[in-house]
């Protein structure tokens, strides 16, 4: 533990000290990053010390510090800059990560949602008051079509990069798949619609703004909902990221690596893009031993409990500024 302490200390100090000519972001689907306590306005009695899960305290830090450690073990010459992250369930669990967590020597602020999502997840988003000031931000939220649940929020934040330039960030966790993609193709279009016409605002009066979008979208980048997004001037800047092991997703299901989560950008960032890749290293994996190769290493396989990360990888993004 001493010997983690100490190399975080490093990168922290090492990214105060490095000239800021890239910002580099990372989104990540945390996977139930649920608190243990019961929240009575919010269906969260899964994740409780008495549930089916025994969700306890020991098993909330040790996931805790399992985030934490992946997002740090994303970058080898210091911290990221701007962290987009999905299910996170409220404010506690977030400044448990940001200040008591290992990353609590990162300097990471956060903004987050409070949505009306039945499970009460929301999406939050860390950013390293060194590289990005936010200067205004707020929920937006989703207007339910027929048959659709509450869902999360979209959160909206701009601020200003060292390199005084002006960023818009949305921070996106689209409706799942349940009920089959065509069923509830139309819950996940209804928050499409509504992202596009803020960044169509936003373009309306500023053509070349600097747009950055992440999430978990539960679309592939050739899907109906990720086209669309991507019909309104901007470009989807992890649609060939891949990782090493063998990786060539975010996701793994029944033995197939399919890529829900995205990183997309206004024209004006995609020609920034340095590099985009999923972020895969061994410890993150697992043995699929049914169809063969590694999958995300999740925290309970089934009802069982291992101290595993998240069933979602890590994306990885590197803007260079100049």
């Amino acid at each position: 533990m001493m010997r983690l302490f100490g190399w975080l200390c490093a990168v922290v100090l090492f990214s105060l000290s490095a000239p800021a000519q890239s910002l580099r972001v990372v989104e990540l689907n945390c996977e139930n990053l649920f608190d243990c306590r019961d929240d009575s306005l919010k269906q969260d009695e899964e994740y409780l010390p008495e549930a089916t899960r025994h969700w306890t305290k020991r098993r909330y830090w040790r996931k805790m510090n399992n985030i934490a450690q992946e997002l740090l073990s994303t970058s080898d010459d210091g911290i990221p800059d701007l962290i987009a992250l999905c299910e996170v369930e409220n404010d506690t669990v977030m400044h448990d990560l940001t200040k008591r967590s290992l990353l609590r020597n990162a300097g990471y602020e956060y903004v987050m949602t409070s949505s009306p999502d039945l499970r009460g997840i929301d999406v939050a988003l860390l950013y390293s008051p060194y590289a990005f000031v936010p200067v205004s931000s707020y929920p937006i939220r989703i207007t339910p079509v027929e048959g659709m649940r509450p869902t999360r929020d979209i959160l909206y934040v701009s601020g200003r990069t060292v390199t005084d330039d002006t960023l818009h960030v949305f921070v996106v966790h689209a409706p799942s798949r349940y009920g089959g993609e065509r069923y509830s193709r139309p819950f996940r279009m209804a928050v499409a619609e509504r992202l596009c016409q803020s960044v169509d605002s936003i373009q309306l009066m500023a053509p070349d703004a600097h747009i950055l979008i992440a999430g978990d979208f539960n679309d592939e980048a050739d899907g109906p909902v990720l086209q669309h997004i991507c019909r309104h001037r901007l470009r989807n800047l992890t649609k060939e990221a891949r990782g090493q092991n063998g990786v060539s997703g975010t996701y793994r299901y029944k033995g197939q690596w399919g890529s829900i989560d995205h990183v997309l950008g206004s024209r004006s960032l995609y020609k920034k893009v340095d590099t985009a890749y999923v972020h895969a290293p061994k410890f993150l994996l697992e043995d699929e031993k049914l169809y063969g190769g590694y999958r995300p290493r999740r925290t309970y396989n089934g009802m069982k409990h291992q101290n595993g990360y998240s069933d979602h990888l890590p994306l990885v993004v590197r803007l260079q500024w100049f």
